[in-house]
């Protein structure tokens, strides 16, 4: 590592809140007390998360990420990611013999309920989300037949229902905030009677985070986000940057990814990260940022965030033994 300096009018502004969210902290810790409590293999069904570095830490310590349940071999503990999963993933592992750990993050359980509590009144419900993420699917797959996908404003004409009266919209968790409203305001001028959810889906933290990113973007000509590519909300977080007067903000996974070219003439950097990223990564961004120049570094504060999650209820039990007794139970009925 080379010597860190500051040259006279370089600075770093450094988003707070940034990084790990609740949710996010939560399911991490709850893949590693599975592997420390049941020991090796714990499978994960997708990335517990979208953050590179955090999938392949968790597999160094012998989680072991799959796409789809059928591939977890019978008799094994299966945990599912925070984005949360559709019921017919739960009747797939019950089907296969796998003990479960729903790592699902509590504010995407709360979507969940709502949709189902909604279908259960009859409604029509609009999910504003993007196509084919975990959190859409999850959520589609408890109401399938209520649900119509709602993938920004540009969607909007298209949407029908069977009863202007009965409409309620949804959202994944992780959009931008203001995107949404775009997208509620268009659906509101279709369907006047369009019911809103009764607390805002978009969590606090991506709230929270796209708040700072807009901060950073007032002041810096350089934003620089620290995120997977795969993560809506980091992605959401450059979007936001730029549209609030950023001349530039780029996503990058490692410190190693960012291009010098990015900093020419450039006196003021932002840097934050998303919901899923460790801040040992922020930390290695600031250091070659220092290296460069950028020595000065500024917290800029938009929130204070005290929220917590507990566990999974199932790490309390003993799930080895519960996964040998479903395969026992299969044996013993195969041979009656």
């Amino acid at each position: 590592m080379g010597r860190m300096t500051a040259s006279p009018g370089r600075r770093v502004l450094l988003a707070a809140p940034r990084g790990y969210c609740a949710g996010v902290d939560r399911a991490v810790i709850a893949v590693e007390k599975a592997l420390e409590q049941y020991g090796a293999p714990v499978y994960v069904r997708h990335e517990i998360v979208h953050n590179k570095y955090v999938v392949q830490t968790l597999e160094k310590k012998g989680a072991i990420f799959v796409e789809r349940t059928e591939e977890v071999p019978e008799g094994n503990i299966v945990m599912f990611s925070a984005h949360g999963v559709a019921p017919v993933v739960h009747e797939e592992a019950a089907r296969g013999k796998l003990a479960t750990i729903d790592a699902t993050c509590p504010l995407v359980t709360k979507v969940h309920k709502e949709a189902v509590r909604f279908a259960k009144e009859d409604y029509d419900i609009l999910l504003i989300g993007h196509e084919g993420h975990e959190e859409v699917i999850g959520t589609s797959g408890e109401a399938p037949d209520h649900i119509t996908l709602v993938d920004g404003p540009e969607d909007v004409a298209k949407v029908e229902v069977r009863d202007p009266s009965k409409v309620v919209w949804l959202s994944q968790t992780t959009l931008s905030v203001d995107e949404t409203m775009e997208t509620v305001d268009a659906l509101k001028n279709k369907f006047p009677g369009l019911i809103s959810p009764p607390s805002d889906d978009i969590c606090y933290a991506t709230q929270n985070r796209q708040v700072a990113v807009k901060k950073l973007a007032d002041d810096a000509q350089l934003v620089i986000v620290v995120g997977s590519k795969n993560s809506s909300n980091s992605i959401r977080m450059v979007e936001v940057a730029l549209d609030a007067g950023a001349p530039a903000a780029h996503l990058v996974d490692f410190a190693d990814e960012i291009d010098e070219a990015w900093l020419e003439g450039v006196t003021t950097v932002g840097l934050t990260s998303g919901a899923s990223v460790p801040d040992v990564l922020v930390e290695g961004v600031l250091e070659w940022l220092a290296e460069r120049g950028y020595g000065d570094v500024e917290t800029v504060k938009t929130a204070e965030e005290s929220i917590t999650f507990s566990l999974p209820k199932e790490l309390r039990r003993d799930l080895r033994e519960e996964a040998a007794a479903l395969v026992a139970e299969r044996t013993g009925a195969s041979k009656e």
